[in-house]
């Protein structure tokens, strides 16, 4: 067994963290891959890493749902009122009675391994939080940027 020295300075494999495998799916577009992979390192261009980067004020730092919490990527995706509900109803649609974490990676750790079951449902619900997700990031766009909204979920 390889000590936790050797382990720490070995140069053979760098560490990968486990989320990482999940979202480099094949079925995956690239781009959403991307997007995911810069979710889980909070990497997003949300408006809280906006003003952090001084790209712009703080005065226009609140989320686009108007809900006037500051938009940061766990609000946008978990706790705001609007876009959070999208998480209720695919739970309610597969009958998913899980714990609501407020952390991104625990969320989509919890999403995919709750329930259990065969590889291929678990595969199945890794695209779809992927798929919701992108959703998300999508109108968040659309009403920042093109000034409208979608109505159907």
């Amino acid at each position: 067994m390889v000590g936790a020295y050797e382990m720490l300075t070995s140069n053979e494999h760098a560490h990968v963290s486990p989320i990482t495998d999940l979202i480099w799916h094949k079925q995956v577009p690239l781009k959403v891959s991307i997007f995911s992979w810069r979710l889980f390192r909070d990497r997003l261009p949300t408006k809280t890493n906006l003003v952090t980067r001084n790209v712009i004020s703080s005065e226009v730092r609140f989320c686009v749902a108007r809900c006037v919490h500051i938009e940061d990527a766990q609000h946008m995706f978990l706790r705001c009122p609007h876009f959070a509900s999208l998480w209720q109803m695919v739970r309610a649609w597969i009958r998913f009675d899980g714990v609501g974490t407020q952390v991104i990676q625990d969320h989509f750790y919890q999403f995919i391994y709750y329930i259990g079951g065969l590889k291929a449902w678990r595969n199945f619900l890794q695209l779809l939080w992927i798929l919701c997700s992108w959703i998300l990031w999508t109108e968040r766009n659309n009403r920042l940027f093109k000034i409208k909204e979608c109505t159907s979920y």
